[in-house]
């Protein structure tokens, strides 16, 4: 007991220090988006949100940004609903040799380099004409968001008592009530985290869409990546800030409805 004190200390130390050395680079944006030069130079010398009214004057910005949304909102409803989906029945598998080749394949996407994947996926979609289209980028993120809601419900199917499914059914309840009514609700945490997981995949994926974009459709992060390669003034860091805000935001937000719904049940 009296190493307890001490040991929890140096737990939180290290852990304050870790945070520190993976937030120290990304916090530098932010300052940099509000430099009154036009160049990347830090520490800025003076200030100004010049940079901030570029991005939004810029219809070239604003609508990567507006794809970029839409197609995370729409990645992380079809994400959500098959990785949920998939999630549940793979528990139902367990027992089955098939059920870890299939999670396997399910997960594949997170271990595959983004490189052959996006090659792969480049090749299927010129030959189906989905290249720059809405549908070939939701199709092509979905694949990479869906192993994230795959691995978070699973987790919280960890903790779900069957018998609650089993006592559902003894009372008439069909299969498509009993999971609506009664498993739905418990693992709804893993499954809000899995929806928060698969919008930042989609919102900040930047590789698989550099393949499959076209001139009439792009989204925030291949349009940043484009103004990196041409020219390096400060808008691309204003536009890196409203990324780290809304993605902390939405995590936020989701974290608290969790939390909130934990102390309900």
């Amino acid at each position: 007991m009296r190493h307890s004190v001490p040991t929890r200390s140096i737990l939180w130390a290290y852990t304050g220090l870790v945070a520190f050395v993976l937030i120290a680079p990304t916090a530098v944006v932010i300052p940099l988006s509000f430099t009154d030069k036009a160049s990347l130079n830090f520490p800025p010398s003076g200030w100004s949100l010049r940079w901030y009214g570029n991005f939004f004057s810029d219809p070239a910005w604003t609508s990567a940004f507006g794809n970029s949304v839409l197609i995370a909102v729409v990645v992380a409803v079809a994400a959500t609903a098959t990785g949920t989906a998939a999630s549940v029945g793979l528990q139902r598998w367990t027992r089955r040799r098939a059920a870890k080749s299939t999670q396997a394949l399910l997960l594949a996407p997170i271990v595959v380099p983004s490189i052959i994947l996006a090659i792969g996926v480049y090749a299927i979609f010129l030959r189906l004409h989905l290249l720059g289209t809405l549908t070939g980028f939701v199709l092509a993120h979905t694949v990479l968001a869906v192993p994230f809601v795959v691995v978070s419900v699973t987790a919280a199917l960890a903790g779900y008592d069957g018998r609650l499914t089993t006592a559902a059914s003894s009372l008439g309840a069909g299969r498509w009530t009993a999971f609506r009514r009664v498993m739905l609700p418990l693992i709804m945490p893993g499954v809000v985290s899995g929806a928060l997981f698969a919008f930042v995949t989609s919102f900040d994926e930047v590789v698989l869409s550099i393949f499959i974009k076209s001139p009439y459709l792009e989204t925030l992060p291949v349009k940043m990546y484009a103004s990196v390669t041409r020219d390096t003034d400060p808008t691309i860091a204003a536009a890196a800030t409203m990324i780290m805000l809304l993605t902390t935001a939405i995590i936020a937000v989701g974290l608290l409805s969790i939390r909130r719904r934990k102390r309900v049940q």
